[in-house]
């Protein structure tokens, strides 16, 4: 176990001036403190902070850091507190040692809830301060240079963690040595055989090519001198787990790879980099689509650096990599490079934001992800936004937008502005007009088309693969849930108060509120009308708080009968749609049954061919209380009528600035030619109608029929889809889909999603 004088030695090697009494006394208070506690491998435990502390030192970090790695453990696995930390070390120290102690999980439901309650505690505290984030990695990689001696259970599960949010987070940040070496241990662990297979295949690789290697490294060097070029020529091995994802990613061999061994070339600025790529294109043959610029359009990691391929000396593919020294120092420790960490960073995250562009989008990240409630939501936001691979896209302007692989326009309009997101309703990508879902690749410039009025539909949930933009399109849904519910409740809540000739003073009310477990008036009226609190129950609280002594058989609260002059009524379930019972109570016992079970917490769903404001509706409740919407053309009216099953009147309840989009089916028949399903898309897109899904079938020798669930804001638009589509040479027919149809589509789109999820 390292002594106190050696560490700090290790400390003062970098920095002469450290405090030594700090880590005198971090070191004492953290041996005394972890006492007689030993780890699994039969060391003493403080041997680890002691360990951690050491991969600092490698990073060259300040004193203050130094000292947290040494009591990193000590309020989660002692009996230290928070507030002994604060008065022996200072606030500052205090705050990243807490930041790093993990979260009760007695106070937790599951081991996924304590992971990621756990995960967000550590993000909000990297985000207070980076330093955090350094000794968290540290400490992993030391709990992974030592996974031998946990428990084989315990030891996937750390490897596999360490695979999804460390290593990724620790290349987020630009620490690819780090990212590098954990990704490789957990590798090891996770698949053994493959990791020992790649390995030993990698040491034979390495011997049979190294007079090659090593002859290449001396042209290459030769040639930058005749040119005047001062580089540092080295070579590097591609990881084992690099390798193996590659040949995953590509389903080739290890042989098929030519960047096994890659070569870096280090220069003293700028301007020789792009030097030294001139001499190397010029004097051997560049492999076409293999450039990459990192310098002029730096990764968001704050990685730069050139790469090219050559087919260099000896006919060999050659991978170069050339950058300046400082690009070196930042490419191997990533936000550890900066020279903030060595003149303390406490108080200054904007200039630490400014120098370091990948902790300011960490930090951005960090308070979109955190806006969720649910935590399984909130880890699996993270690793989707935080640990995917990227594609860059353009504004119009040049602005640089870095995004996970798979993301679409939604999720370019949100990385952008919140704001952008919610009113986006329509995109061009690189000046042609693309639907919403259009995946983005490398280099697309996107231009967002706005409506102020715009609000995001149900639907984009499942388009949006960022986290950002999942958050804030659930955060906007619910917030318009709450509006419906809101109004709806005030209804309710008026008419109770109505019928009973009940009005409240300020005290009954706050009683009341109490009493109902909500904040104010806002929060009962959402409880009427998403149903989690009755009209029954809110009359039998007022009844209890008044001391009333009304006949407990009171005909329970009812608003479907009278509920206006005509007999239309709300469902709780039921935005934008309000019902009528024809014939009142004059119906057949049978089917008198099925209307008491009509209540306001009545799930309302929609036939599978969509409906659309315009449509002339009617609703079909089933003995499984469940009330179906269809327009009044469907076909899956005519089964109904044999059935003992209640038809309901319904009429669109609309508000005048609505601008939803619902859902239709259409089918389409058209010739079997070249062009013609481009040609249909270009069409209904010229419409400015969605297509959500699609499905073609062959109807006939010559002939298809393709099924398109479009996305569209009311019949009329429908009507210049269909006009639209029929001007198309090859296009014999146009009509909205039948229920059978659009459930041909609707079970497509479920398999797809069970595909998507695993299942």
């Amino acid at each position: 176990m390292m002594r106190q004088y050696e560490l700090v030695e290790l400390v003062q090697a970098y920095n002469p001036n450290a405090n030594e009494a700090l880590l005198n006394k971090a070191y004492v208070y953290g041996m005394r403190k972890h006492g007689s506690q030993f780890r699994a491998s039969g060391d003493p435990y403080f041997a680890h902070p002691l360990e951690v502390a050491a991969i600092l030192t490698e990073l060259h970090l300040d004193d203050a850091t130094i000292a947290v790695a040494l009591l990193h453990d000590t309020i989660e696995d002692t009996d230290a507190t928070r507030a002994e930390i604060d008065q022996l070390f200072g606030h500052e120290i205090g705050a990243i040692v807490d930041g790093l102690t993990k979260i009760d999980r007695l106070n937790l439901t599951s081991r996924e809830e304590a992971q990621a309650e756990n995960l967000r505690k550590l993000l909000l505290a990297i985000s207070e301060d980076v330093r955090v984030l350094l000794v968290k990695l540290a400490d992993r990689l030391h709990n992974m240079r030592t996974l031998d001696f946990v428990p084989e259970h315990k030891r996937k599960r750390i490897a596999q963690e360490t695979m999804e949010i460390y290593a990724p987070l620790a290349g987020r940040m630009g620490m690819q040595d780090m990212r590098s070496e954990l990704e490789d241990l957990s590798f090891k662990t996770l698949h053994p055989e493959h990791y020992a297979a790649i390995s030993d295949r990698l040491a034979a690789y390495e011997e049979e090519n190294r007079q090659v290697v090593d002859e290449i490294r001396m042209e290459l060097a030769a040639r930058f001198v005749e040119e005047g070029i001062i580089a540092d020529v080295s070579t590097r091995l591609k990881a084992p787990f690099s390798i193996f994802r590659k040949m995953e990613r590509k389903s080739i061999g290890l042989e098929q790879l030519s960047d096994i061994i890659g070569f870096r070339v280090v220069v003293d600025n700028v301007a020789k980099c792009y030097q030294t790529l001139g001499v190397v294109h010029t004097t051997w043959s560049v492999v076409p689509g293999r450039f990459k610029d990192y310098i002029s359009t730096p990764k968001q990691n704050d990685y730069r650096s050139i790469h090219t391929t050559i087919v260099g000396p000896r006919r060999q593919r050659v991978e170069l990599q050339i950058r300046t020294k400082e690009m070196h120092r930042i490419a191997e420790l990533g936000i550890a490079a900066h020279a903030l960490y060595k003149e303390g960073i406490s108080g200054d995250m904007s200039r630490l934001e400014k120098e370091s562009r990948a902790y300011g989008w960490l930090r951005s990240t960090i308070a979109h992800l955190t806006e969720g409630d649910n935590p399984e939501e909130f880890l699996e936001h993270t690793k989707l936004e935080l640990f995917q691979d990227q594609v860059f896209c353009f504004t119009p302007r040049g602005r640089l937008i870095a995004l996970p692989r798979g993301a679409t326009s939604i999720d370019f309009a949100y990385a952008v502005h919140t704001d952008i997101g919610e009113t986006c309703v329509g995109c061009k990508i690189n000046g042609t007009v693309m639907p919403l879902n259009t995946q983005l690749r490398n280099g697309d410039e996107v231009e967002v088309v706005r409506d102020p009025a715009h609000t995001p539909p149900p639907n984009w949930e499942n388009i949006a693969i960022t986290g950002k933009a999942r958050a804030a399109i659930r955060k906007s849904l619910r917030h318009a849930a709450q509006e419906r519910a809101n109004a709806l409740g005030q209804q309710i809540f008026e008419a109770i108060m109505e019928r009973e000739a009940i009005t409240l003073d300020k005290k009954e009310t706050d009683k009341l509120l109490a009493a109902l477990h909500v904040n104010n008036m806002r929060g009962l009226h959402i409880a009427l009308g998403d149903a989690t609190v009755s009209g029954d129950e809110l009359i039998k609280q007022i009844d209890v708080l008044r001391g009333s002594e009304k006949d407990k058989k009171r005909k329970p609260f009812d608003l479907r009968v009278g509920a206006s002059a005509d007999g239309w009524f709300s469902l709780a379930q039921g935005n934008g749609f309000k019902f009528r019972v024809p014939g009142g109570q004059n119906l057949p016992e049978s089917v008198s049954l099925t209307f008491s079970s009509l209540d306001f917490s009545t799930p309302v769903q929609i036939a599978a061919e969509g409906v659309l404001p315009g449509d002339r509706l009617v609703g079909i409740l089933t003995p499984d209380d469940i009330l179906t919407v269809y327009p009044i053309v469907s076909e899956a009216l005519l089964d109904y009528h044999e059935q003992e099953v209640l038809w309901v009147d319904v009429l669109w309840d609309l508000a005048e600035d609505d601008t939803s989009l619902y859902r239709a089916v259409i089918a389409v028949q058209s010739v079997n030619k070249p062009g013609i399903l481009a040609q249909v898309t270009s069409a209904i897109a010229a419409a400015g109608a969605n297509i959500s899904n699609l499905v073609s079938r062959s109807a006939a020798v010559d002939f298809n029929e393709m099924l398109f669930e479009l996305e569209l804001t009311d019949i009329t638009q429908l009507n210049d889809v269909t006009a639209t589509l029929m001007r198309i040479v090859g296009v014999a027919k146009v009509v909205r889909a039948s229920s059978a149809e659009a459930d041909i589509i609707q079970n497509m789109s479920e398999q797809y999603q069970q595909l998507d999820s695993g299942e």
